[in-house]
């Protein structure tokens, strides 16, 4: 199988977590636009989505599924999204899409959260893949410097605006041995919306798309 046919065999796995007559919370990406396509098959026996991207709002309006504002949504059942990197604790790194403030919001009111990834995402330790940081504009520098003191080395993601309208900062080098304690660390830095580790609200089931087939992962 092609990476591509692991993440279309992830997305599709995912139909069976959806509940008939409910909000879809629906992530972004390459995997997840398999998953939308899937989606649509059953578009008549669930209410709609509720989105984390312009892009995927824009694909579940064009395949005829309603779009509803969270603010007017107070319940999700089921949240399904990939990562860029996942691993045995199920803690990620999410964010190469620019998304990660709004597929965090939308994790946080979803009562399960299903991520579908290729095995390529599958690592022992996080941070290859560097860690993204949504930052307010005019904080660039200052939080870029104390991502320095933090131990990593941040670069700026040049001609990238998120939909919320800031930056990002892509922080290399940096091995994350302890995610949780990070992405407090890294949240509590002056001008930080939100940065890409989701592992104080973490995946609850993750299927994996390998050659052998799709591999299902519950969290302890």
């Amino acid at each position: 199988m092609t990476q591509d046919e692991m993440k279309k065999a992830a997305g599709w796995a995912a139909l069976k977590y959806v509940e008939r007559d409910t909000i879809v919370g629906v992530g972004t990406g390459s995997t997840v636009n398999h998953f939308i396509d899937a989606l649509a098959t059953i578009k008549d026996d669930i209410q709609g989505a509720v989105s984390s991207s312009e892009a995927s709002t824009a694909k579940l309006k064009q395949l005829g599924i309603e779009v509803f504002d969270l603010n007017n949504v107070s319940e999700i059942a089921v949240y399904v999204d990939g990562a860029d990197e996942i691993n045995d604790r199920m803690d990620m790194i999410k964010g190469g899409g620019a998304a990660l403030t709004r597929e965090k919001i939308v994790a946080a009111v979803a009562k399960k959260f299903i991520c579908i990834v290729d095995n390529t995402k599958e690592v022992s330790i996080l941070g290859d893949f560097p860690l993204p940081v949504e930052v307010i504009p005019m904080a660039r520098s200052y939080v870029a410097r104390e991502l320095v003191k933090l131990g990593g080395d941040p670069e700026y993601r040049q001609g990238v605006i998120t939909d919320n309208g800031n930056v990002i900062l892509d922080v290399h080098n940096m091995k994350i041995l302890d995610p949780k304690v990070m992405e407090t660390k890294i949240n509590a830095i002056v001008g930080v919306v939100t940065n890409g580790l989701f592992a104080n609200r973490g995946a609850d089931v993750l299927l994996v798309g390998t050659p052998e087939g799709v591999k299902t992962v519950t969290s302890k």
